[in-house]
């Protein structure tokens, strides 16, 4: 068995009656013991996984068409074909299928198609089994072919005897024949009659009759018949337009006559089933599903034959990239391109894989960087579809060769960079070619279509390269339009734009205002907008919402390079100058660029809005907008919200300090309010847990001091206790001689006064503030550590920090209790109760 006369391409019919291509492999029919019974298999030529699995049911309907295919039915809605490379393996395939339904492998079709119901009312007709008797082909007979044909359209097996009928006596050609003499006479009668009979043979949907119709001898007659409807007042002029106004146009001669010859059938035949015949919705859905198949199958052999003539394609790209050729030429060039690309969909995955890969190789993308750049709207509109097609089937081809081609050319001569001042360009005023591309970079900056591999990732080496050749080139426009000089009297821009120095560095002050201007919560409210206008141009406008679209796809898939590039940019301070803009949807544009960056949550970030300041042209927008419930006021009240419910502790801080007075107003949503709760709820927390840390700390520290006392209290009961140099004394084990004790207390007072800022080891000294006295004199609660007050104008001294202390006796030192004068009546409630809060002097 040869394996080419056994290679087969798997179609189905998907739901818009297109045929869908499941792959290529070779066919062979077997015995399936799952199925009990012979079956179709057709296995991938690439990794040998089963494609279809199909078993020969006897009484499904197989017909075989234009002497490669095979169709048939396996379900109410799921139509097969099998499109053979070669003759040979068609009728072998064929020759089984009908072995199995016992069937003349000479006949087309294996079984009437019926429904029950006609089934049952024929089944005891036995003249059905006959061919329909067709009228004698003359002009007074017309009328009762018309009405013959319009009678079998209802019924399945009806449509099928017609069918043979015709096929077999060679009744089309006598019926166009009948129209020429119609045409010279002048009757219309008898051309209605003609308009009726093709359009039914037509709806026939058999491809056998359609070969004969589209025949060159055949198809001008077809169409001249269907120019006379009876509905129209005057006939239709098909014939007109498609001998003198569609001009075939051979860009480069084309030698092979039978690709001519099918180039001309497939474009009338189109032009038939999309302007002549009216809309499918109108008839029943399959009456033309042959008529699609017929019209993709001649697509696909074109694409093929003219992938196969290199040369032809060679001399092609020649004169598309020739400086020498004209603007006309080059013109056609590019639009049979265009044509060429569409007609490559119908090709299969393989086969398109090797038509683009032949297309790259013989220089399709230098070719586009040429016509994209012409000054003919048409060229570059046709070169911006062929773009499509590549970027459509592989994003990475286009970045390996932009890549490559950095390495050679300036950033202003780029494939990208070319693309994007395209986009920037469009004249139209709804930019729609805009729109195209912008969609097209998006797919190409996506990081969801890019591969890895072991050694580098296409990702990363992309990203670097639009990033430092391209990005610049995308952000022009919008970096223009909301510079100084180009809104000069800007409110905004003149007072409150900072440097970028300025922003990384970090403020003393709390507000963190600029040094060009403090800004107040009282100058951001009732901002003048009549003086903030920027862009004023709808179009412009229109384009930086484009920019900022593909903006906020980066900030949403690109990791460190965006947020670098808007760091070292100040992109969004830039961005948000677009919210004084009089277009709603410019402004919306920018909130959400902004929103974007606080829905990721980064710390980073965070920072660059706080000290940058960057609500404040968002705040303005809210209060501008006054009382008007719009999208505008929505989207920042769901920017708010969305802080408050995620707790962003940095920009909730940030915006209750600084705007909470401009904001405390607005009570319509409880947004707000809810941001200055979570921030007062934060603050209480630090506070408690500050203090909670603390007080742990002492507590333990006090602890371990009372155990250690009362151990070394029962070691040392009913002994008589000395105070050597090297033996450690407890604390509350005084000297019999009051004398001697207070001049070594004395001693070591003056001693651990200078060695108190230096102790940080358990049983270190440790003075809090009490929270009643701190409350009282309107100061926070502050931890100090070994550190003495100066007396304050309130007549405080450095009895303020009389505190009670706990010392750890250290071996090899007498250390006294440290006191004062005005406690000596605590002394033995202290002394009993080492856990009691530090009590503050006054």
């Amino acid at each position: 068995m040869s394996d080419t006369r056994r290679r087969v391409k798997v179609y189905t019919l998907n739901e818009d009656r297109q045929w869908d291509d499941r792959g290529t492999g070779h066919v062979s029919s077997t015995y399936v013991e799952e199925l009990k019974g012979m079956s179709l298999l057709v296995r991938a030529e690439s990794d040998g996984s089963l494609l279809l699995e199909s078993k020969i049911n006897p009484n499904t309907a197989y017909q075989k068409q234009q002497d490669t295919l095979i169709v048939w039915s396996e379900a109410e809605n799921y139509d097969l074909a099998l499109s053979f490379q070669e003759k040979a393996g068609c009728d072998e395939i064929w020759e089984k299928i009908c072995q199995v339904q016992g069937k003349d492998p000479s006949v087309e079709v294996t079984q009437d198609l019926i429904d029950e119901s006609e089934e049952e009312r024929f089944e005891e007709m036995p003249e059905t089994s006959h061919l329909i008797d067709l009228p004698t082909c003359e002009l007074n007979k017309l009328e009762e072919i018309a009405d013959l044909v319009t009678s079998v359209l209802s019924s399945p097996i009806r449509r099928e005897k017609l069918a043979l009928a015709l096929e077999n006596e060679g009744y089309i050609k006598k019926l166009l024949q009948l129209f020429q003499a119609c045409e010279n006479l002048e009757n219309t009668e008898g051309l209605h009659h003609l308009y009726e009979i093709i359009r039914g043979i037509l709806f026939l949907n058999k491809a056998t009759l359609f070969e004969v119709m589209f025949s060159d001898e055949c198809i001008m007659d077809v169409v001249g018949c269907l120019e006379y409807d009876p509905a129209l007042a005057q006939p239709k002029r098909h014939r007109e337009f498609l001998t003198k106004t569609a001009k075939f146009k051979e860009v480069i001669p084309i030698t092979d006559s039978e690709l001519r010859q099918k180039i001309h059938q497939t474009y009338r035949v189109q032009y038939i089933q999309d302007i002549i015949l009216p809309t499918p919705s109108v008839f029943e859905e399959n009456f033309l599903s042959t008529l699609t198949s017929f019209i993709f199958f001649n697509k696909v052999e074109i694409v093929s034959m003219l992938q196969e003539d290199e040369k032809f394609l060679s001399e092609v790209f020649a004169q598309l990239t020739d400086e020498a050729t004209d603007d006309d030429k080059r013109r056609e060039l590019v639009n049979f391109f265009k044509e060429f690309c569409a007609f490559s969909q119908t090709l299969q995955p393989q086969n398109r894989d090797a038509f683009f890969k032949t297309l790259a190789k013989l220089g399709i993308l230098p070719a586009l960087e040429i016509v994209m750049g012409m000054d003919d709207l048409q060229v570059r509109s046709a070169a911006t579809d062929i773009f499509s097609y590549l970027v459509e089937f592989s994003p990475s081809m286009v970045r390996e060769f932009v890549m490559q081609e950095a390495q050679q050319s300036d950033d202003d001569i780029l494939l990208i960079n070319v693309v994007i001042e395209q986009m920037i360009c469009d004249t139209d005023p709804e930019l729609g070619g805009a729109v195209q591309l912008m969609g097209l970079l998006r797919t190409l900056i996506d990081p969801e279509n890019m591969l890895a591999t072991t050694n580098k990732t296409e990702k990363s080496e992309f990203l670097n390269f639009f990033y430092n050749h391209c990005m610049h080139v995308l952000t022009a426009p919008l970096l223009t339009n909301t510079s100084e000089d180009k809104c000069e009297k800007d409110f905004f821009l003149k007072h409150y734009r900072y440097s970028w120095s300025f922003v990384c560095t970090p403020s003393h002050s709390h507000s963190h205002s600029t040094p060009s201007s403090s800004i107040s919560q009282d100058n951001i409210v009732g901002s003048n907008k009549n003086n903030t206008i920027c862009p004023d141009n709808y179009q412009t406008a229109q384009l930086l919402a484009l920019i900022l679209e593909l903006l906020t796809f980066c900030v949403e898939h690109h990791t460190y390079h965006i947020k670098n590039y808007i760091m070292n940019k100040d992109l969004l301070r830039r961005v948000l100058v677009l919210m004084n803009s009089k277009h709603t949807f410019l402004a919306l544009c920018a909130l959400r660029f902004m929103r974007r960056i606080i829905g990721l949550k980064d710390e980073f970030y965070n920072r660059y809005i706080t000290k940058g300041n960057l609500f404040e042209p968002v705040i303005n927008a809210l209060l501008d907008n006054g009382t008007r419930y719009n999208l505008l006021n929505s989207a920042v009240i769901e920017l708010f919200e969305f802080i408050r419910v995620e707790d962003i502790k940095s920009l909730t801080a940030h915006i209750v300090e600084n705007f909470y007075k401009a904001l405390e107003s607005i009570e319509y949503v409880q947004t707000f309010k809810g941001l200055k709760t979570k921030y007062e709820q934060e603050k209480d927390r630090q506070n408690q847990k500050l203090n909670s840390n603390r007080f742990r700390r002492d507590a333990k520290a006090l602890e371990e001091d009372e155990e250690m006392w009362f151990n070394e209290d029962e070691e040392e009961e009913g002994k008589v206790v000395v105070a050597p140099a090297e033996k450690s004394k407890p604390e509350d084990d005084f000297p019999d001689n009051y004398e001697k004790f207070m001049e070594t207390k004395k001693a070591k007072e003056s001693e651990d006064k200078e060695n108190l800022p230096k102790r940080t080891s358990p049983g270190g000294f440790k003075f809090t503030f009490s929270h009643s006295a701190s409350a009282a004199n309107g100061t926070n609660s502050k931890s100090v550590v070994a550190q003495t007050p100066p007396a304050t104008s309130n007549g405080s001294s450095s009895k303020t920090t009389n505190l009670a202390t706990s010392v750890t006796a250290t071996k090899g030192s007498l250390v006294g209790l440290v006191d004062y004068p005005d406690d000596e009546e605590e002394d033995e409630e202290e002394e009993t109760s080492p856990r009691k809060r530090p009590r503050l002097g006054s």
